[in-house]
């Protein structure tokens, strides 16, 4: 089934095909090419989500400016140059890591050079990537394989990049007619390499006839073939430049309005949805919780004066409240104004058929922090509020369990305390996919400051700007998530894994030494320190390969020199070996016996020592001492 083709007839399909069901598709029997040799009209339809992107942002800046027309200069220096600098995020085509590469080092200053990056970066012109790079860099390095050639491939530095390339160079160096070009042209664009081989020999035939030496022809008969894995037609690539330099001119001039239309068309992907909030940080645009007086379904844009751009997370991006509540919250809210209290929001939107789910939901991604309620404490009181509003509508005449016969005071809110910050934030990640308050690594901020450790961001950057390269070793700390093992040809286990700090993410990758070393710490959620080296591989997003690996809130860190000194009230235990079943079990009663006691872990077989903090109970030494032997275990007081 083709995704986005279309047969057309003059009269139903049916007279002229079968047709079958495909889950709720209707399909023809036949394929693609019976179609066409039946003459029977084909038509790919192809949607964009970016041109709703567009115009939903060019509606955005509308409204904050009226004589906002919607146009834009071709050759608009500012965002050639957010281009080179390898700010891509949300920019049609160009955000992958392979695509923000070639930006950085062709460093584009036209769309047609945008158009040619588009083209290039597909299978079979992508090998040229680099001369065509080299040549626009270096003009007087473009060389021909024959003269002819020339006025055909000037516009591109000597390299092949369009289908209507091929057509020219059949048409000037062998001869051919528009129509016999066109053959070849659509064997290529079809991948019918039988056709392809048979029209050499009328090539090379050609070729001879206009003077191109044979093993000249050859090469460029080559060439072509390499180019037919995957070429672009030029009309393809230039409407895929413009709108992709479109959405780079919106995000470089408009960028709360064009971040807030992005952020809306992926709400419900939440990756996407974190990595395009980092990017509004990186541009300095802050993103605001939700809040049921202030968030619209969307990302709302708020350009507030002094304080800079902003964006409002948009209750679509809230799990369990679906599109009707919403439209009804923000119908409410425009009828009659804000809400005023949360009690004054439950009873407003009870009649909006406000679900207890969903309220529960807005309470636990702070959606009423605004109105200064712990949200704890309204989580517990909107149950039994909910019921007496139910109860009130529902059984007529009868008294409102907290309004005593016409007392409008509001219900009291029960002193129950908040919730930890941990829990906040693990709420909130489990209804938006993201962390909205905070982070669970800003717990860690003093270990991590003593660390070292960089952010992803800073990496990210380094290995735009060359500051990092491949195999350079980093340290960084995060939250592990998408933990997953398999087991490699040599019978060993590995894993990958994505580590997350408050500025990105990136996949690691640990292999037998370190699982058998750290292989408890390898799970969801944990909050770790690794250390490594970036691994860059292709089109393939940044790894990094991982060769250490100690968790955070035990305060494990290697020790130096000037930290050997004795110090009053300090644990010293000996280990046997790093990753051994004794190093396994004191790391395992380290998490449960948690204190403030300068502890040192002594490895016997590599000398290394690693600091942390505990509380040394007397069943806790009992325990090391059986496990290491009395000799092995020392509290210095």
């Amino acid at each position: 089934t083709h995704a986005a083709g279309v047969v057309i007839t003059k009269s139903p399909v049916d007279d002229f095909v079968p047709l079958a069901r495909n889950d709720e598709s209707v399909v023809t029997q036949f394929p693609m090419g019976t179609i066409e040799e039946l003459g029977l009209l084909k038509m790919d339809f192809l949607g964009l989500r970016n041109l709703t992107v567009i115009k939903a942002a060019e509606n955005l800046v509308k409204a904050r400016l009226p004589e906002f027309a919607g146009l834009f200069p071709e050759d608009d220096p500012e965002t050639f140059d957010m281009l080179s600098q390898g700010r891509t995020s949300g920019v049609f085509q160009l955000e992958s890591a392979g695509m923000t590469g070639v930006c950085t080092r062709l460093r584009p200053h036209s769309i047609a050079e945008i158009m040619a990056v588009v083209a290039l970066f597909r299978p079979g012109p992508m090998a040229s990537i680099p001369r065509y790079i080299d040549n626009k860099h270096h003009p007087e390095r473009t060389t021909y394989r024959h003269p002819l050639l020339k006025p055909i491939l000037s516009e591109t530095y000597g390299c092949i990049v369009y289908q209507e390339h091929v057509l020219e160079i059949l048409r000037r160096l062998a001869g051919f007619s528009l129509g016999h070009a066109d053959v070849v042209r659509r064997a290529m664009s079809k991948k019918k390499y039988d056709v392809l081989v048979a029209e050499r020999q009328a090539f090379m035939d050609g070729c001879k006839q206009s003077g191109v030496p044979e093993e000249t022809a050859k090469g460029i008969f080559d060439e072509i073939m390499e180019f037919a894995n995957y070429g672009f037609p030029k009309g393809h690539a230039v409407s895929y430049a413009v709108i992709a330099y479109k959405t780079a001119y919106y995000k470089c001039h408009y960028p709360a309005e064009y971040m807030a239309a992005l952020l809306s068309s992926v709400q419900g992907w939440t990756g996407k949805v974190g990595e395009y909030i980092s990017e509004c940080q990186e541009q300095g645009i802050k993103v605001l919780p939700p809040d049921v007086n202030a968030s619209d379904e969307g990302f709302t844009p708020i350009n507030g004066e002094g304080a800079g751009p902003s964006i409002r997370f948009g209750l679509g991006a809230i799990k369990n409240l679906g599109s009707g509540l919403i439209g009804e919250l923000i119908d409410e809210r425009r009828e009659d104004g804000p809400f005023t209290s949360f009690e004054n929001f439950c009873r407003r939107m009870a009649k909006r058929d406000l679900n207890r789910r969903a309220l529960e939901s807005l309470i636990q991604c702070g959606a009423f922090d605004s109105m200064g309620v712990k949200r704890k404490a309204i989580y517990h009181l909107s149950g039994a509020l909910m019921d007496d509003i139910v109860s009130g509508r529902t059984i007529a005449g009868q008294t409102d369990l907290f309004s005593m016969g016409g007392d409008t005071r509001e219900v009291p809110i029960p002193d129950v305390g908040e919730w930890s910050v941990k829990e906040k934030l693990a709420m909130e990640r489990s209804l938006t996919g993201l962390y909205l308050s905070g982070h669970p690594i800003d717990a860690y901020a003093s270990e991590l400051r003593r660390s070292g450790a960089r952010s992803i961001a800073q990496v990210a950057a380094g290995l735009e700007d060359g500051t990092v390269e491949d195999g350079q070793s980093v340290k960084l700390a995060g939250l592990l998530s998408g933990v997953k093992t398999k087991t490699t040809r040599n019978n060993t286990l590995m894993a990958y894994a994505t580590l997350e700090d408050r500025a990105g993410s990136i996949e690691l990758l640990l292999f037998s030494g370190v699982l058998t070393r750290n292989g408890g710490y390898v799970k969801n959620d944990a909050a770790v320190l690794i250390e490594g080296k970036v691994s860059v591989r292709d089109d393939r997003p940044a790894q990094v390969l991982v060769d250490a690996l100690t968790p955070l809130g035990q305060g494990l860190h290697e020790l130096d020199g000037d930290t050997e000194r004795e110090e009053k009230n300090k644990l010293f235990l000996k280990i046997p070996q790093a990753g051994g079943r004794e190093d396994r079990r004191i790391l395992a009663m380290l998490e449960l016996f948690a204190g403030r006691t300068p502890t040192v872990l002594v490895y016997a077989d590599t000398g290394k020592k690693v600091g942390c903090e505990c509380g040394p109970a007397p069943s806790f030494l009992a325990e090391c001492r059986a496990l290491l032997g009395d000799a092995s275990v020392v509290l210095r007081g």
